[in-house]
């Protein structure tokens, strides 16, 4: 594409600035507005200095890649009401056998919830489990936290629903569901491990403290298994009514110079035992009345309940599982190369009439802003496309960046790496999708397909770079800062692990997906 006239050149540069700055960096001084907000003044400053027209900003929103996002974050938001975060925090303590058991748990929960719930979910779900864990075992938690972190984005790869990217990814190669999988499982495995060992190698020291087995079984969920007593009407009625050796206590502590045992006030002591057991059999009616007439009230409520556990029995039983089973109904459909964006759409509104609710409260937990940004997000990036600042840049690198050779797959790798730290990984494959595929479609179809998994692959590994390079990571960082057992995971930090896992794992990934296709 040829370069656009120098003014278009110059302003959209200036709105794709605005919205670079502002997504990097949500709370500059100057305009503390966020990502959301940011993205949207930058589609809009596309259209308001002519960069592109309004209805070419409309027509830049990808309907399918949206609709797959609600879909999926309605699914797991009827997940969570499903108790799957108890389940995967059971998963996480149930006979832990050390402190390098629990990390290794940590990187295999995180990475497969991730490839089958986005890597956001997944963080955002595990995120305080994990920092209690490691808070209740006297353990350091970054190198937990970094373990999540960096295993959800290594497990989001593996999937088209794993991650943003990865979604428009999979609609533009239009690659199934089950190939995308294939392509990417070993480099995913592999990658996986890798990152574990790496975790071994650098806190192997600090994951040395020994965790006793029964503490660690159970005690993120401990709180919900608590029973505490009720008296039954049996029981007040025991402890209502006092023998006869009580009341003379109570005669004796009343009046101390008379008692039943002397021989002395024969009469008067006949008298208060005569009212000792008026008043003692007077209280027994009263008990038993106040039993008699408890039980007729539970027995007219039970009779109640009774007929509306008839409408609401088959929820309480059978809810559970259907959440479960329609879960797993949509990953099958995928795999069977359904509309992906339709599937989750209907396997969201299954789980909405299924509950027999109202679904506003479910609904309003989707992230409504994430969409947002994303409309904003299209319509800047397809405003700076135009300007020809992109293709001119490509045409300067692709010479070297051909994925027939390992040259050529290096350097590739390298440009997704940069801007998908400087541009953050989702605009990065917005602005690569268009070139890197051309470039390999002009070699062979294969070479394609491998360009659009490199893309995958590498874009999303790319995010454990550094704190900033993933939402994931963010995620996990403001998830740990605002926790009831607070903790603050640093830049640095991040930097110190990520730098080496990042280079590291994403060869590796790129020798494996260099044989496998």
């Amino acid at each position: 594409m040829d370069m656009a006239f120098p003014v278009d050149v110059v302003l959209g540069s200036i709105a794709f600035a605005v919205f670079w700055v502002l997504a990097v960096f949500p709370t500059v001084p100057f305009m503390p507005i966020r990502r959301t907000a940011g993205s949207l003044l930058g589609g809009l400053l596309m259209v308001l200095f002519g960069v592109m027209t309004p209805d070419q900003a409309y027509s830049t929103i990808d309907l399918p890649i949206l609709g797959l996002l609600f879909g999926t974050m309605v699914v797991s938001v009827y997940l969570e009401r499903a108790d799957m975060c108890k389940y995967l925090a059971k998963l996480l303590a149930w006979t832990s056998k050390g402190a390098k058991d629990l990390i290794f748990r940590i990187c295999l929960i995180s990475a497969i919830s991730s490839a089958l719930f986005t890597n956001d979910t997944s963080c955002v779900i595990l995120t305080e489990f994990v920092l209690t864990i490691a808070r209740q075992h006297n353990l350091p938690p970054h190198p937990f936290l970094l373990a999540l972190a960096t295993s959800a984005n290594i497990g989001s790869a593996a999937t088209p629903i794993g991650s943003p990217q990865n979604l428009v990814i999979a609609f533009n190669s239009k690659i199934s569901f089950g190939d995308f999988l294939i392509g990417i499982r070993p480099a995913m495995l592999v990658g996986l491990i890798v990152n574990f060992l790496l975790l071994l190698c650098m806190y192997w020291s600090l994951l040395s403290i020994p965790i006793d087995e029964e503490d660690a079984i159970g005690k993120v969920v401990a709180d919900e298994n608590r029973i505490f007593p009720c008296d039954s009407p049996a029981t007040m009625l025991h402890s209502s009514s006092l023998n006869s050796q009580e009341w003379n206590s109570i005669l004796e502590t009343m009046n101390p110079q008379i008692s039943p045992k002397t021989n002395t006030n024969t009469a008067y002591v006949d008298t208060l035992k005569n009212r000792e057991s008026f008043v003692e059999s007077e209280m027994i009616q009263m008990v038993s009345k106040s039993a008699v007439e408890s039980n007729a009230v539970m027995i007219t409520v039970t009779s109640v309940a009774g007929k509306e556990n008839l409408a609401t029995r088959w929820k309480r039983t059978m809810w559970k599982p259907c959440v479960y089973l329609v879960t797993l109904g949509m990953l099958i459909s995928f795999l069977m190369d359904f509309n992906m964006s339709w599937t989750a759409i209907t396997a969201a509104i299954a789980l909405i009439v299924l509950d027999f609710n109202d679904a506003h409260p479910c609904l309003e937990k989707v992230s409504y802003p994430l969409l947002v940004f994303f409309c904003g997000m299209f319509a800047t990036v397809a405003g700076f496309n135009k300007t020809g600042i992109p293709s001119t840049l490509w045409d300067l690198v692709e010479p070297y960046a051909k994925i027939n050779d390992i040259f050529g797959i290096a350097v590739l790798a390298i440009v997704i790496l940069v801007l998908s730290n400087l541009a953050s990984n989702v605009p990065t494959v917005l602005l690569l999708r268009k070139p890197v595929a051309l470039s390999a479609s002009a070699i062979s179809a294969t070479h394609e397909k491998k360009a659009w998994l490199i893309l995958a692959w590498v874009s999303t590994v790319a995010g454990n770079l550094s704190l900033l390079g993933s939402a994931a990571n963010l995620m996990v960082c403001e998830q740990a800062r605002h926790a009831l057992v607070g903790y603050n995971l640093s830049f640095w930090k991040h930097l110190k692990f990520g730098v080496p896992s990042t280079l590291i794992v994403t060869a590796i990934g790129l020798a494996l997906l260099k044989n496998k296709i």
